[in-house]
């Protein structure tokens, strides 16, 4: 574990993590927030990996749907909600193969309410659930590379708000699963850039992500590149790599 006196950006065994509140130096001596400690260390350090039994049900939810299209490619103008369920739709045998039962939020061009989303992991008593997203910030075609989302610990600054206010001490039922959030955030992010070669953008807390809060299991959301970046739209729009992009993430849960 690499961290540095007055960056919120770490390392774990080459992994990017961004913590909570950057490290100072009191009183001659290197301090790390409390908050951070049991956060965004000790998970990683000392807590017993995340695991979900033999009866493993997860639910994927591509991104998007409908009226809602997510942003759009700046390669093709295909939108995002397109190559969201793509993926799913990848990704649900090749996690049957590994002994997961499989419940996708949306299995057609459907426009999905975030409340909904997470109801349907409710109804079928998910262990897990991963959304899945590519991101934008157009017009600046620059940005690039992958990033893992999950639901900011209480009492503790988001990486990303996008605007949002970040209230630090309200509670999500979410929140229960802190350690076993960003413990999966890792495999995930890991596999993804073992499979892909893509910039590390880390592992990333936020609470405006209406799909994480209300989950009452371990959650997270991936952003597996830019449709903004001309580079990694041509790629996502590659069928070999969205193929990629399944099985990296059926890896990490094996």
């Amino acid at each position: 574990m690499v961290l540095a006196v007055g960056s919120r950006e770490a390392s774990w065994d080459g992994l990017t993590l961004h913590l909570g509140y950057p490290p100072e130096i009191i009183d001659g001596d290197i301090f790390v927030h409390g908050m951070d400690l049991q956060k965004s260390l000790e998970p990683f350090l000392c807590d017993a990996p995340v695991s979900f039994g033999t009866n493993r049900v997860v639910v994927i939810d591509p991104g998007h749907g409908g009226i809602n299209a997510g942003t759009i490619s700046v390669v093709n103008r295909r939108p995002e909600k397109e190559y969201t369920l793509d993926w799913a739709r990848r990704l649900q045998p090749l996690l049957e193969q590994e002994g997961w039962k499989v419940f996708l939020t949306r299995t057609d061009d459907t426009d999905l309410a975030l409340s909904n989303r997470v109801t349907v992991a409710e109804n079928h008593h998910a262990d897990l659930f991963i959304s899945l997203h590519f991101n934008s910030l157009a017009p600046d075609p620059k940005p690039v590379g992958m990033a893992i989302f999950c639901l900011t610990p209480m009492g503790m600054p988001s990486t990303i708000t996008r605007g949002y206010p970040d209230f630090m001490y309200q509670a999500f039922p979410n929140n229960s699963y802190d350690t076993q959030n960003i413990q999966v955030a890792e495999r995930l992010e890991r596999s993804l850039l073992h499979a892909t070669g893509m910039e590390d953008r880390g592992i990333n807390r936020a609470r405006f992500i209406g799909v994480l809060r209300g989950q009452r299991r371990p959650a997270v959301l991936i952003e597996a590149g830019f449709l903004s970046n001309p580079h990694e739209a041509q790629r996502i729009e590659n069928p070999e790599f969205r193929q990629k992009l399944a099985e990296a993430v059926a890896a990490a849960l094996k």
